[in-house]
């Protein structure tokens, strides 16, 4: 694609999404609109193949529902995205997870990122996750609170 092309297109696309990749395990919000209602469903699954680039990008996602394989294609800068979060860094050494379609169960398991790029968001997300600690007492402070009950 020429580079006027990518200019032109530059001021449409979206940056207030993360950038996902082949192997990701992700949550996809999406606007669904039900008549006069609008509301935002999730669609979890792992990213098998992405593709394309500028205004044009896609990612497939698939997922297992009741025994049987879901795959959905979401243009990357759709006004239909409300949001999307990368639950899972997924290591592969494919750019398409075709292979996964034939599979079933755990055999659909990918290896983690680890190390700087997988830790920091999971570190972020255990944070979010995780209850506020309770304030330690020493154990002075709790002799001292048992005498005057």
């Amino acid at each position: 694609m020429s580079s006027r092309i990518r200019q032109a297109e530059k001021p449409f696309e979206r940056h207030d999404l993360p950038e996902v990749s082949v192997g990701d395990s992700v949550d996809v919000q999406v606007k669904i609109k039900e008549g006069e209602r609008e509301r935002v469903q999730t669609f979890s699954g792992t990213v098998i193949r992405v593709r394309g680039g500028g205004l044009g990008r896609t990612f497939t996602v698939r997922r297992i529902v009741q025994g049987e394989g879901v795959e959905r294609t979401f243009p990357t800068n759709s006004p239909v995205l409300a949001g999307i979060e990368v639950t899972r860094k997924g290591r592969v050494r494919r750019s398409r997870l075709y292979y996964l379609r034939d599979r079933v169960g755990k055999a659909t398991r990918l290896r983690e990122v680890l190390g700087a790029r997988g830790m920091i968001q999971s570190k972020a997300k255990k944070q979010a996750d995780a209850p506020a600690p309770a304030p330690e007492t020493t154990e002075s402070e709790a002799t001292t609170a048992e005498v005057e009950a």
